[in-house]
C-alpha cells in the first residue's frame, strides 16, 4: 500500500498528511483505508492524545478522486464508494480523541467533508473552502449536505451547497466554520499548538466532552442534561478528577494519565 496518508508522532499529537500533492491530495479508498488504519492504530495510544490532519502540497484537498468516481459503472458503485468515505470520517468524527484539521490552499468536496469530520479547523487567510458537486450535476455525498448546516447557519450552507459557490477562511472564520485563522503558511503550526493545549487535557474528560455535544445536539434539552449529570458525575470518581483539583490547588498544570 503506497504512503497516501503520513503518519507522525510528535509529543502528544499524531500529524496524519494527506500525501498525494500531485493529485491536490484528492481522497479516494486508498486514502480513507489509510485513516481508517492509522485512527484504529493509535486509538489505544496512550501516548497520542491529539490528532492532526493536515494536507501536502499547495492545497489540504481537491475533494474526493474525480478518476475513482468516473470509474463507477453503475450507481452501486458509486454508493460502494460513498460509503467507505462516509465510514472513514464518522470514524475520524467519532474518534474518542480530539482532532484539527489544517486547512490551506482550498478544501473542496470530499476535502471539505474530510474536514468538518474534525472537532476543530485552523485555515490559512486566503483559503477557499466549498461544496462544488452542484456543478457537477450531484450533491456532497460524504456528509457535506449534514454537518455544514450543523456548523454553519443554514441559510449559509444553503447557498453554498445549491450554489456550489465557495467561501474564502475569513468568512468561515467570522461565520464560525473556522476556529482560527493563520497567516499564509502556518495553518500546520497553528494546528499543532491548539493540538497541544487540547493533549493537556484529562483524555476521559476530553472523550465525554466530545460525546456530549455530539449526542446531546441530537437530543431534546431536559435529556441532554440529564445525560451530562450523569457523565460528570462518572468523571467525578476518576483519578484524574483528583489531580486536576489537586493541580489547582498547587497552582500547577494538571498531570493527567487517562484513569
Amino acid at each position: 500500500m503506497s504512503d497516501v496518508l503520513r503518519v507522525e508522532l510528535r509529543d502528544q499529537i499524531a500529524v496524519l498528511t494527506l500525501d498525494r500533492p500531485e493529485r491536490l491530495n484528492a481522497v479516494g479508498t486508498e486514502t480513507v483505508n489509510r485513516l481508517t488504519q492509522a485512527l484504529n492504530d493509535i486509538r489505544d495510544n496512550d501516548d497520542v492524545r491529539a490528532v492532526v490532519l493536515a494536507g501536502a502540497g499547495r492545497a489540504f484537498s481537491a475533494g474526493a478522486d474525480i478518476g475513482e468516481i468516473e470509474s463507477c459503472t453503475a450507481p452501486g458503485q458509486f454508493r460502494a464508494f460513498v460509503g467507505r468515505l462516509t465510514d472513514a470520517y464518522a470514524l475520524l468524527e467519532d474518534f474518542p480523541k480530539p482532532s484539527v484539521a489544517a486547512v490551506h490552499g482550498f478544501a473542496f468536496g470530499g476535502g471539505l467533508e474530510l474536514a468538518l469530520a474534525c472537532d476543530l479547523r485552523v485555515a490559512e487567510r486566503g483559503t477557499r473552502l466549498g461544496l462544488p458537486e452542484m456543478k457537477l450535476g450531484v450533491l456532497p455525498g460524504a456528509g457535506g449536505t449534514q454537518r455544514l448546516p450543523r456548523l454553519l447557519p443554514p441559510a449559509i450552507a444553503k447557498q453554498m451547497i445549491l450554489t456550489g459557490e465557495p467561501i474564502d477562511a475569513e468568512r468561515a472564520w467570522q461565520l464560525g466554520l473556522v476556529n482560527e485563522l493563520a497567516e499564509p503558511g502556518g495553518a500546520l503550526a497553528a494546528a499543532e499548538k491548539l493540538a497541544a493545549g487540547l493533549a493537556a487535557g484529562a483524555p476521559l474528560a476530553l472523550a465525554a466532552g466530545k460525546r456530549l455535544i455530539d449526542h446531546g445536539l441530537g437530543m431534546d434539552l431536559t435529556t441532554a442534561i440529564a445525560y451530562e449529570r450523569e457523565t460528570v458525575t462518572v468523571l467525578f470518581s476518576t483519578e484524574d478528577r483528583a489531580e486536576g483539583l489537586k493541580a489547582f490547588r498547587d497552582r500547577r498544570p494538571g498531570e493527567f494519565r487517562g484513569v
